[in-house]
């Protein structure tokens, strides 16, 4: 069964031999594994309508309209060992000893969707890392409470229990707001859980701070100048730019300058580790690539879609979209 309904394909069989210590050898076809009944966008699909709100009873009505009234073995039943299957893998997933595991950097972030959550749980907490050899992996992913620092604790001290005990180097999240809630809980739990990893403020979201507190008649300006503080070539040019900003803006705007002098260090912290992760290290990027598809397609379902059911939906759904693994950033020339 395929995003245009069913194909006919005729994998040729063959004969198990016998190992020489008696164990059967099986043939195994990368391009089509065993026991496969479905190909991979209709596994993104599925998920995709369930968070819409499409119930487990209408699944076979809607996937008809969409692949043709011949879709075998997407019935009811079906759809609910799928979900079965998604909820497992997503706590067995939680629950994965990470004592082998170490990042030099992470990126957090709290996803804010419209999929069903408890009324307390106001958003996804999200934690990317990326390893030594350069692979980003999804490391944390959870719900919680408006970004609260409690929240960012509890998922920050689940991962040192289950082994993730080396700190990272780095870390990167959105600049501390004025209120209590936002990134302000993220940075308050990585001073106690991880002391030794530096701060980075991600530059998208100060820029935007920064904008919310000029005209709009200077907006084109003034985000030209911060642009020429982070995509400085070299932290020196950097510092010189951030300075002509504040000199240029502070007499009429003293709020827009106090907001980017008050996290200097943290804004140009990514200038001292190697020049080619600097992209990587300066934004928030590589949480906001992999969850925007899942955002924009993720409804408020009024439906009985519980807590439990919508974080593995969202789950299965972030993974089927982008392998995190997948992506590499050359990490292994960095130094302590």
């Amino acid at each position: 069964m395929t995003g245009i309904g069913p194909v006919a394909v005729r994998q040729p069989r063959v004969r198990d031999r016998e190992a020489t210590e008696g164990e059967r050898i099986r043939y195994s076809p990368s391009i089509l594994p065993r026991y496969a009944r479905r190909s991979k966008s209709l596994e993104v699909l599925i998920p995709i309508l369930y968070l819409k709100g499409i119930s487990t009873g209408d699944f076979e009505e809607a996937l008809a309209a969409l692949v043709g009234k011949e879709a075998p073995g997407l019935s009811a039943s079906t759809i609910a060992r799928l979900k079965e299957v998604w909820t497992e893998e997503h706590a067995r997933w939680h629950k994965r000893d990470l004592s082998a595991k170490r990042y030099v950097y992470c990126w957090a972030d709290g996803i804010h969707l419209e999929a069903r959550l408890e009324e307390q749980a106001q958003c996804i907490l999200v934690i990317i890392g990326a390893t030594p050899e350069g692979k980003k992996e999804l490391v944390g992913f959870t719900d919680g409470m408006r970004e609260s620092s409690q929240s960012w604790r509890d998922l920050l001290l689940d991962l040192k229990r289950r082994g993730l005990t080396t700190a990272p180097q780095i870390a990167v999240a959105k600049p501390a707001l004025a209120k209590a809630g936002g990134a302000l809980g993220f940075w308050k739990a990585l001073g106690e859980v991880w002391p030794t990893t530096r701060e980075q403020r991600c530059w998208v979201h100060k820029t935007a701070n920064i904008l919310n507190k000029l005209p709009k008649s200077l907006h084109t300006k003034a985000k030209r100048a911060l642009q020429e503080i982070w995509m400085a070539e070299t932290k020196k040019d950097a510092v010189a730019a951030l300075e002509a900003f504040v000199e240029t803006y502070q007499v009429k705007y003293q709020r827009a300058a106090d907001c980017l002098t008050k996290d200097r260090d943290a804004l140009l912290a990514f200038y001292d580790f190697p020049a080619e992760h600097w992209k990587h290290l300066r934004t928030t990027n590589p949480i906001e690539s992999t969850f925007a598809t899942v955002r924009h397609r993720t409804v408020r379902s009024k439906g009985c879609l519980s807590n439990k059911t919508a974080l593995a939906m969202v789950f299965s759904l972030s993974r089927a979209r982008r392998k995190v693994g997948a992506a590499s950033t050359a990490i292994t020339s960095c130094q302590n």
